[in-house]
């Protein structure tokens, strides 16, 4: 056990822990945006997402050691301090609020598509919304309400290219 346990404290840093966290999220959060159809939960999704990216740049500006980055007269030779970078913490500050106000224009989006259409499955909802656009414009739906017919079946290919020779 006390050679996993160097193994740990020589390999594995608290960046690496905090960079893996980052690109976790980031991973979690673009599976769940490609693989979900409830939008509530792909909002969820976006928020784990977007917190993976807010981190992975806070991370970009930290520095081992680091200090924050304030200047007084007080500190003595000022070329050997090692400091962490503001620009990133600024930027995410400002994505953190953009972030909760996207976040607060999605959620009532979503309370208002349920109000219409009393689902949050988006395959249910784009069915819905498409016959709501049929309706008001009187002409038929774009996509057929009927199952797809499979070209690719045993039977219909050997007949397809017996009647093609």
């Amino acid at each position: 056990m006390t050679h996993f346990a160097n193994y740990l404290t020589t390999y594995l840093t608290t960046e690496i822990i905090l960079y893996t966290g980052a690109i976790g999220l980031l991973v979690i959060g673009l599976l769940g945006l490609l693989v979900l159809k409830n939008i509530f939960r792909l909002l969820l999704s976006l928020v784990i997402f977007e917190s993976g990216a807010n981190l992975f740049l806070v991370l970009s500006g930290f520095r081992a050691n680091g200090i924050a980055p304030i200047l007084t007269s007080t500190q003595e030779n000022m070329s050997q301090l090692v400091m962490n970078d503001p620009v990133p913490q600024a930027l995410v500050l400002t994505a953190i609020v953009i972030g909760v106000g996207i976040q607060a224009l999605a959620l009532s989006l979503i309370i208002k598509i349920y109000q219409r259409y009393r689902t949050l499955d988006m395959n249910e909802i784009h069915r819905k919304l498409e016959q709501d656009i049929a309706g008001i414009s009187q002409s038929t739906p774009l996509a057929s309400q009927e199952q797809p017919l499979y070209l690719y079946q045993k039977n219909s290919l050997v007949q397809n290219n017996e009647g093609e020779k």
